[in-house]
């Protein structure tokens, strides 16, 4: 997911999405405690993809000021 892809969706897509990469991130948290998760990967990659989305939303707020 690239930051230009994400500054072009609308505030409401863009929360919608980084609630679903919350959940995401528990359950993959959850699979990690419990030795289920094999690709330790995705944890990083849904970390940092929220990350970005947050980033992307506070840059918007900031220049609606």
């Amino acid at each position: 997911m690239r930051a230009n892809e994400l500054r072009m969706m609308a505030d409401d897509e863009l929360l919608n999405k980084a609630q679903e990469l919350k959940k995401e991130l528990f359950n993959l948290k959850i699979q990690m405690a419990t030795g289920q998760l094999n690709n330790t990967a995705l944890l990083n990659r849904t970390r940092k993809d929220l990350a970005r989305i947050m980033t992307v939303i506070r840059e918007k707020k900031l220049k609606g000021k």
